[in-house]
């Protein structure tokens, strides 16, 4: 089992009850699910990017990718519906903590010049999410062997209800927010 669900489980989920005064421990907010998006609008003159992506994408995340294909056509960007355009992953239970864990703890202090995340990236309805511009933070990937640096997006999606008590949720589980 992930030792950041248990530190949830044991840690978090107490202090989440104390400061928002939720009586039923069910109540409380928590993680339902971590989206990785690549977005690879260069892969229409390059296809090889996305069986790239798609290999890199696996072993940052433990997890076989899903490409994604356009839904239109664009005639200015070249681009026919059915091309694909981007690899995502949906993480969900003990892949989503370990993904979590890593990102905070190796991943983001890699970051250069990184002074936290912004709280920003919250869309109202208590999830989150962060871009980053470099993927090779992971060290999973070997940087020698990428052959192009891509950006991904990460969502991170909470059961709760306000900004505020994802907020809350999150930082207790350590992700580095500006002050």
């Amino acid at each position: 089992m992930a030792w950041l669900k248990e530190y949830y489980q044991e840690t978090v989920v107490p202090k989440l009850r104390e400061k928002f005064g939720y009586r039923n421990p069910f109540e409380v907010p928590k993680l339902e699910k971590i989206c990785v998006n690549m977005g690879l609008g260069a892969a229409v003159q390059e296809p090889k990017l996305i069986d790239e992506a798609l290999k890199e994408l696996a072993i940052i995340t433990g997890q076989r990718p899903k490409v994604c294909r356009a839904r239109k056509s664009i005639a200015a960007f070249k681009l026919r519906a059915g091309m694909p355009i981007g690899v995502m992953v949906t993480l969900r239970k003990n892949r989503m903590y370990d993904f979590l864990a890593r990102l905070i703890h190796v991943a983001l202090p890699r970051v250069r010049d990184f002074r936290g995340l912004p709280r920003r990236g919250f869309d109202g309805r208590g999830n989150y999410t962060l871009g980053l511009d470099d993927h090779t933070i992971f060290p999973e990937l070997d940087p020698n062997e990428v052959g192009r640096v891509k950006g991904m997006n990460i969502t991170i999606v909470t059961s709760a209800e306000t900004d505020e008590e994802a907020y809350e949720l999150l930082k207790l589980l350590g992700l580095p927010f500006r002050r």
